[in-house]
């Protein structure tokens, strides 16, 4: 059965991109986008992105991960490095990441390159996580087929037992990717499908151009 979905239509007047206004650093832009949304009530995960890898057979894969840091040296994740995305990482350091808020009808772009963070940074944050977070990342082989939820929950409790009331370390297998970006698309709905769309690129000697585009 078809479904009709062309009907599905939103017109966007809430803000616009203007250029003449726009800082020369595409952090600084990010920051204040990134401030709107944790500000929004009804934004309930500002931090959740889009996250998209090519690996070894060239087939582009994404899924929604959560951002835990950014700086001026870029934006962390973390995750099992034996995944699917660690695996693609491992092949082909380039992605790409999405942020999407549709109640301020913004969406923000980002392309670059992930590098390991450093067992030390890895540690820290491991040790913040939430009890049954840090087992979780003991009992889930991320992305391999297992026979069922029980199993999972099997493991969790033959963890609980191992660790008790112990510290628990943060596996070899797990832990954080910096990604150092060299290209951002800022994108703000406007009225008519007439969207503002701003890129910042790269150069080589590091500073960034920057170019409105047509939407």
């Amino acid at each position: 059965m078809q479904k009709d979905l062309k009907h599905y239509r939103q017109s966007y007047e809430k803000s616009e991109l203007a250029h003449d206004n726009l800082p020369s650093q595409p952090l600084a832009l990010f920051s204040a986008w990134f401030k709107d949304a944790e500000d929004h009530p009804e934004i309930a995960e500002p931090n959740a992105m889009s996250l998209a890898t090519v690996g070894e057979d060239m087939t582009p894969t994404s899924r929604v991960v959560l951002l835990k840091s950014f700086s001026s040296d870029g934006f962390t994740f973390y995750t099992n490095y034996n995944s699917e995305k660690g695996k693609d990482l491992a092949e082909n350091p380039k992605l790409c990441i999405s942020f999407f808020w549709p109640a301020l009808e913004r969406q923000v772009i980002i392309q670059g390159i992930a590098v390991k963070t450093s067992a030390k940074d890895s540690d820290e944050y491991f040790r913040v996580r939430p009890r049954g977070s840090q087992l979780g990342a003991w009992a889930s082989q991320q992305s391999q087929e297992i026979p069922s939820h029980q199993y999972l929950i099997d493991e969790m409790k033959k963890l609980e037992e191992k660790f008790k009331a112990g510290e628990i370390p943060r596996p070899g297998h797990w832990g954080g990717y910096l990604i150092e970006p060299f290209h951002f698309e800022f994108w703000q709905g406007r009225r008519n499908r007439l969207h503002d769309r701003v890129q910042y690129e790269k150069n080589t000697n590091g500073d960034w151009k920057i170019k409105r585009v047509a939407p």
